[in-house]
């Protein structure tokens, strides 16, 4: 499928990185993070190229000011990805749900008022466990596609940080079993980060996120 699936989207990233103890003691988790966010200016150029006005990100944020444990920012270019980091420290835990909600109600709103892409759109998540919330996710993504009109309109990607098994568990359950619970159609597509080393593989991850 031509590029051309990916023109004309908005582009939403949400960076879920905790400072859970547990996922510390797993080991290596500030590295994984370190390669993430070399692999997530990457994604943006790419995200960038579809979308030249800039992207939308919430990144996990442990400042007083950030909406839930989430800080917003927007019409972001990748050359500001660096700072987005240097500027928010992981709180504690994450209400991830929360922050997806508000991404996929944003994009209703905008399609109801005309200010949309004509393509739709795509969220990006990027995590690095399994979320407290898990069922209230795949409920949100559920009644996102019953708003939709088309298949191809919204797309929700997962990018795993790590190789938590776990994890790996549940965004498979985001994958694959979303329609048996109700979703009007499969909208999620999940992808470890290790496996988004070039641009041809994050081109086609962000393909199959829309051809999921």
């Amino acid at each position: 499928m031509p590029e051309t699936l990916l023109k004309d989207r908005d582009y939403t990233i949400i960076v879920a990185k905790s400072e859970s103890p547990v996922l510390r003691a797993i080991g290596n988790a500030e590295w994984r993070w370190v390669t993430a966010q070399l692999s997530l200016v990457a994604l943006a150029r790419k995200c960038e190229e579809m979308d030249p006005d800039g992207i939308t990100i919430y990144i996990s944020s442990n400042e007083t000011q950030a909406i839930g444990s989430f800080k917003k920012y927007e019409r972001v270019s990748a050359t500001q990805i660096d700072q987005v980091f240097l500027e928010n420290h992981p709180p504690a835990s994450l209400d991830l749900a929360a922050v997806l909600q508000t991404a996929l109600c944003d994009y209703f709103v905008r399609k109801a008022a005309a200010q949309g892409k004509p393509n739709g759109g795509i969220i990006i998540v990027m995590t690095d466990g399994e979320p407290d919330d898990r069922m209230a996710i795949a409920k949100a993504i559920v009644e996102a596609t019953q708003k939709m009109e088309r298949d191809e309109e919204l797309g929700v990607g997962f990018v795993q940080v790590g190789d938590d098994a776990i994890t790996t568990g549940f965004l498979h359950m985001l994958d694959e079993d979303l329609q048996a619970a109700g979703a009007k159609f499969d909208i999620v597509h999940t992808d470890l980060l290790t496996d988004l080393e070039n641009t041809d593989a994050l081109t086609q991850f962000l393909l199959d996120i829309v051809q999921a």
